[in-house]
């Protein structure tokens, strides 16, 4: 009895309980079992109503799945046509576009051809521009020159004939050689 080696005694857990008294009687627990109606039926029925609205939205993402799946084959079908109208319209637009490279090819070669017989007019022209303007450079030069031959075979004709120019100027032959001396 009591602390170890210390003198003090304690008193003993029996003696407590018999200073405090008898315990109190326990407390009252809940009622017998008995099976509620009312308030677990609500429950069940909120899951029924889960249960349904679920089933609901099943039925209405079926429908819309096979909308979805409807509109799907159709947008399939209608970009099959077009890709076939559009791989017939490319075919047409390369042939067209062939033929207008064809033609763009041959025009090329007609206006390189063109060109040539362009330049050759154009000097063809240009000679005869020359000449032109050595005629008319020449013109009154030729023209008194062919006045006085003219004359001179007129005179040799007379003189054939029995015409005697031996002493006689003329003034033609004078004007020829002055205006050879200007130019």
């Amino acid at each position: 009895g009591g602390i170890a080696n210390t003198g003090i005694e304690a008193p003993s857990l029996v003696q407590l309980r018999a200073k405090r008294g008898a315990p109190p009687p326990p407390p009252e627990t809940f009622d017998a079992y008995t099976t509620k109606s009312g308030e677990s039926t609500g429950v069940v029925e909120m899951i029924n109503l889960l249960i349904r609205d679920l089933e609901k939205d099943m039925q209405e993402a079926e429908v819309e799945e096979k909308d979805s799946q409807k509109d799907y084959e159709v947008m399939m079908k209608e970009s099959a046509e077009k890709r076939a109208a559009d791989a017939t319209s490319l075919t047409q637009k390369e042939g067209q576009k062939a033929d207008v490279e064809t033609d763009m090819q041959s025009n090329l070669e007609a206006k390189a051809s063109t060109k040539k017989e362009l330049y050759g007019v154009e000097k063809y022209v240009m000679s005869l521009h020359e000449e032109c303007d050595w005629l008319l450079k020449y013109h009154e030069t030729r023209k008194t020159a062919r006045a006085g031959e003219i004359d001179s075979l007129n005179k040799a004709k007379d003189v054939l004939n029995g015409a005697d120019y031996s002493f006689v100027q003329t003034g033609v032959a004078h004007r020829v050689l002055r205006h050879m001396r200007r130019r």
